[in-house]
This record gives C-alpha cells, structure tokens and sequence, in this order.
C-alpha cells in the first residue's frame, strides 16, 4: 500500500531538530527551576537587600543628573567626574595620569580615591545613561552587595543558621558606618570584596593544615597532609580578590588587613596547635599571593606614590579625623532613632563610622560572653578592642573635649600607609567584628533548646532596631547647561582639548566638573577638585594652585563686584589661557554674578560669542 504522507524521519526533519531542541531545553529549564527552588530563601533574601538599598537611594532615582545627596554633593561631582573618566576606558582612551582635569599638570587617579574597577565595569551605563545614573546605581549596589556577600560568608562557610547569617549581613552592608559612607563614599562602601578576601583566607588556613597527627596500623604517627592543589587556587584567588580591591577602594583593603593580621594573632595565641601545623603551609600560601599580586599592582603602585602628580603621603590631620570615645555609645543620626545633636560628635555626616549605639554595644558584649570560649568569638573582641582603640586617634577626645590622653593611634603616627589612614574609619571595622559575634550567638541558641531559643535572638533585633537605616537625604540641583549636553562646545574645543569654565572648579565648589562628567569627560579642565603633590615640599594636597586669572574671577563671582582691568590683566589672561593650553572659555548663564563675570570676561578677552545658553571666548 502506498502512502502520499511524508514519513517523519526524511520529510520534514526541521520537527525532528525542534522536537530534539525542546527534549534537550527542558531539562535544562527544569534545573533552572529546581535551583531556583533550592535557594529559594537566599534569593527572597538578596531581593529584600536590594529594596532596601533601593529605598535608601530613591530620592536620587527619580532623576539621577537632577537630584544630589544633600549631605554631600561636593563628592557626589568628584566621583560622578570619576565614573566618566573611568567609562573612556571602553573608547580606549584611558590613562592611569589622566589630562581631563588640573590641566596641564593632570591628576594622578592612583593617588586619588577614584573606583577604576567599578567605573571600567559600568561604563556601558555611563556612556548611555550618565555618570550620575551609574553613581546612584553604586551608591544602592554596593549596600545590597556587601549584605549579600557577608550573609553568604556567614551561611555557607561558618554553617551558621540563615536567620542569624541574615541579622549579621544586613548589620555588615546597612549598618550606621556604611550608610553615613553612601553619602557619595563610593570606594568605602564598595566592600562585596571583603567577605570573599576572607573566605579565601580561610580556604588557605583550611587548605594548609595537614590536620592532628594519627597513628596508623604500625603505631606510626601519620597525618593526612596539607591540600596543596586548594592552597595554590586559594593564593590564584586571593591574589585576585585583592588586586581588584585595589582598584576599587585601597582603604577598605588596608582595614581588612588590619583587622585579619589583628584576628589571626589572636587565633594563634588562642589555637598553638594550629598554628604549628597549618603556619608554615599557609605563610607560602600567602607569599604566593603577594607575588602573584605584585605582578600586577606593582606598576600602579609605583605610579601612585613616585609617579608623576602621586603623592607619598597622607594629608588629612589624624588628630582632626579622630573618633570621639562618646560616639561609640550615641546613634548614627542617619538611623530610625538617632538625634541631629549626635553629629557634633564627629567631622560630618559622612563619617558616623562609630555611632553603634549603647544598646548594640550592651547586647554584643553580653553575646561575646553567652558565646563561651569560642576562638573565634575570642580574636574577634580583641579585634574590636583594637580597632575601636584605633579610631581615637593620637589623642583621646570625650564629648567633644580634647582629654590630653594619648591613644594608641599615636604608638604608629609616621608609619608609612598609617599616616594617610584616618583613624575614625578604623571603626568601620567593627561592623563585621560585631556582626560575627551576633552570628554566632544567634546561631548557638537556635541550635538549642530552652529560653535561648528565643531570648538571644529577640535581643540582637531588639539592639538593630534603633540604628535602622532611614533613607538618604537629597536635594535638587541646577541642569547642567545645554550647552554641553547639547554637544555644542565642540562649536570652540576640540575632543581632549581644555575649556575653561567660568568660575574655575575648586574642591569646595567643584561644580562645573559635572559638565565633563556629562560630556564623557570628553574636554579637560584647569584646576578642580582632587589629591595632589601642591602642599609644602611636594606633599599631598587638595586642589592646586590658583591662576592670577582664576583668583580674579572667584572673587568677582564671589562678591558680585567689576575689578578694575588694564593691559597688566590681559596680558596675565593671555599667560593663564597658554599655561592651561585652553582653546575655550566658557561662561552659563546660571553662574553666579554672571553679568558682572561676562563685563569682566569682556574686559580680558574681548567681545563674547552666544551658542546656546553660554556665552564663549575662543582664545
């Protein structure tokens, strides 16, 4: 019998293909989904952080470029002027001394507190959406991520119970410290590195330690050895981990390894044992990484403390940046119960790195104490002694007043990096010490029975709930003017040449810095706001010298008032406009004083040309 119908196999083999597509994506999605529901919790709980972070940031979110953090717009302009700068890096046009600023000296990015690995990263979304939106989408990841990243290291590598994982993560990434440092501190609260340093850390001990000698059948002594394959991508990793931390945030690399040299002490003393066997093993561990590090950091860190514009030295006063002893006990008052009278306990409202609160402190030392005589639990309240007592600085300060009592700060004053560490964010590292030893005693009682059950973990809420974060502060600011995000200053400069804004940015009014940020940093401008080599003998500084032409110019957008100007004057303009290699002065119609800076303008450099809502002087 014949048959006009196609069999399946020759006819119509495009259904076998898809029929074989579908067996072969169903399994796949099926795993998807099983995974899905295997980490159903830690999911809902990521999602839970990134709301949060979400909400603390959303009065950013409305309109990124419009609205500012009020408590700290200068540095919101420095690090969205960073972010653009570190986006030329896709268009291949990027330099660890970069011309786009402090022309024609420019800026040492090493020496500064730029985020070059966060900003190469998210440079898709500067390029498309604006350096003020990758600002506010860091300003809220990195809070999420870093609570993340800690819950994953208390939860899988601890074993702790995912409850108290999660109080200790949320503590960790939206604690007082990390939410007073999201006021534009991009480079402190990028801490989602830190956990996994510390893993790594861990996974090398674990990894070099040969475990407890036992005799085997002939009585002889026998042990199983260290793992030396996990000890070599354990050192891979951590060389890794730390190289990237470099160029996202030295400082909170330099606390971590404080806080683990401080712990790791602590653990030997505590642990002898432990460290006879795994010390050895785990010291070429640890120069492995260093190497493998070096290789990589050793040129950027060359250039960042001996290369051109770098700087050797610290330039902030310890003294200044001094933790007073009562903000230890005081609430942040960027937190649900905090008061405005706290902050005069600290240097702004960028820096309540300590405010902790009494009702923490009390719960996390009777915690220490419930815990027992855990190693752990032992070289983390030394930790914490340590690096509170740090924060106090070279001189104790209580309430205010100077006690004349020298802190232990004043036993390293002079010691090459601890001199340019400010000694109050020694006390951010206390958020993870005391998230630990909350973890640990909120995972000891539920693994119990009786009242503790309930009582330890009741109590360690009860203590977050007053440092609960409320949301960041923000205000409106002015458009930047059309006439760069129309483009219309290529009309008089050229892509990487200089324009010079009128008034000129200084690091207490950096604003016009947010016009190259809008331009991709596609235009260099004279002085603004960063760390360089202009103090006494070449030692760090912030900002640079001022132009006789830009002094003028300040005052008069600063008083209001028309100097009086000779041929003195523009000869000098003449000279400042060649020094800075500026091709164009421009002047918005928003600046302040701008009919008097427009006459004086005139007076300097002759009659103005009109392109859109700037007026400009090709020079």
């Amino acid at each position: 019998m014949s048959s006009a119908a196609p069999t399946a196999p020759d006819a119509a083999p495009d259904q076998v293909f898809r029929l074989d597509d579908q067996v072969s994506r169903r399994p796949r999605a099926v795993r998807l989904l099983a995974a899905v529901r295997r980490h159903r919790a830690d999911l809902l709980i990521a999602v839970v952080w990134v709301a949060l972070a979400g909400w603390l940031t959303h009065g950013l979110w409305p309109d990124p470029g419009g609205r500012t953090l009020a408590l700290n717009p200068e540095d919101q302009t420095l690090y969205e002027w960073f972010l653009a700068v570190d986006a030329r890096a896709l268009l291949g046009d990027f330099h660890l001394l970069t011309d786009r600023l402090n022309a024609p000296d420019g800026v040492n990015l090493m020496a500064n507190t730029t985020v070059i690995a966060l900003g190469v990263v998210c440079a898709p979304i500067t390029l498309l959406l604006g350096a003020p939106t990758t600002f506010a989408l860091l300003a809220a990841a990195n809070l999420a991520g870093t609570a993340l990243a800690w819950y994953l290291l208390f939860h899988r590598t601890l074993r702790a119970h995912r409850l108290a994982a999660a109080l200790g993560g949320g503590l960790c990434g939206f604690g007082p410290g990390m939410i007073s440092q999201s006021n534009s501190h991009l480079h402190m609260t990028a801490q989602w590195l830190v956990p996994v340093i510390v893993w790594l850390v861990l996974r090398l001990l674990r990894a070099s330690d040969p475990g407890p000698t036992t005799p085997d059948a002939t009585g002889r002594a026998r042990s199983v050895g260290p793992d030396r394959r996990r000890m070599i991508s354990s050192a891979a990793g951590l060389a890794a981990a730390v190289t990237a931390q470099v160029f996202i945030g030295e400082e909170v690399l330099f606390l971590c390894a404080v806080t683990l040299l401080v712990m790791a002490i602590s653990y030997t003393v505590a642990d002898r044992d432990l460290a006879r066997r795994a010390l050895p093993g785990f010291a070429g561990g640890l120069a492995i990484a260093a190497g493998l590090a070096l290789l990589v950091l050793g040129y950027p860190l060359w250039f960042q403390f001996a290369g051109p514009q770098g700087v050797a030295d610290g330039m902030f006063s310890p003294a200044y940046f001094s933790a007073d002893l009562s903000s230890w006990w005081a609430v942040s008052p960027l937190s649900v119960a905090g008061s405005d009278e706290a902050s005069r306990l600290t240097t702004g409202p960028a820096e309540y790195n300590t405010f902790l609160g009494w009702p923490l402190l009390l719960v996390t030392a009777a915690c220490a104490v419930w815990a027992g005589r855990r190693r752990l639990v032992l070289a983390c309240v030394v930790a914490a002694l340590v690096m509170g007592a740090l924060s106090l600085g070279p001189e104790v300060v209580l309430g205010g007043t100077r006690t004349a009592l020298p802190g232990p700060y004043a036993l390293l004053a002079g010691l090459p990096v601890m001199d340019g560490a400010l000694p109050m964010r020694f006390g951010l590292a206390l958020l993870p010490i005391v998230a630990t030893v909350l973890v640990v005693a909120v995972d000891r009682a539920l693994r119990g029975t009786g009242r503790a059950r309930r009582l330890v973990p009741l109590a360690v809420i009860a203590a977050l709930l007053p440092i609960f974060p409320t949301p960041l502060p923000t205000a409106e600011r002015p458009a930047v003017p059309e006439f760069i995000t129309g483009g219309h200053w290529r009309q008089c400069v050229r892509p990487g040449g200089v324009l010079v804004p009128v008034p000129l940015p200084t690091p207490k009014e950096p604003w016009p810095m947010r016009w190259a940020a809008a331009a991709d940093a596609g235009f260099g401008l004279p002085e603004g706001f960063f760390i360089g080599p202009y103090g006494r003998g070449g030692t760090a500084a912030m900002g640079t010298f001022k132009q006789p032409t830009s002094a003028l110019l300040a005052d008069v957008a600063r008083r209001g008032d028309q100097p009086a100007i000779g041929d003195e004057q523009r000869r000098q303009a003449a000279r400042d406009v060649d020094f800075w290699g500026a091709s164009c002065v421009a002047l918005a119609d928003d600046a302040p004083h701008a009919d008097s800076l427009r006459a004086t303008l005139e007076q300097l450099y002759g009659p103005a040309t009109r392109i859109a809502d700037a007026w400009i002087w090709r020079v």
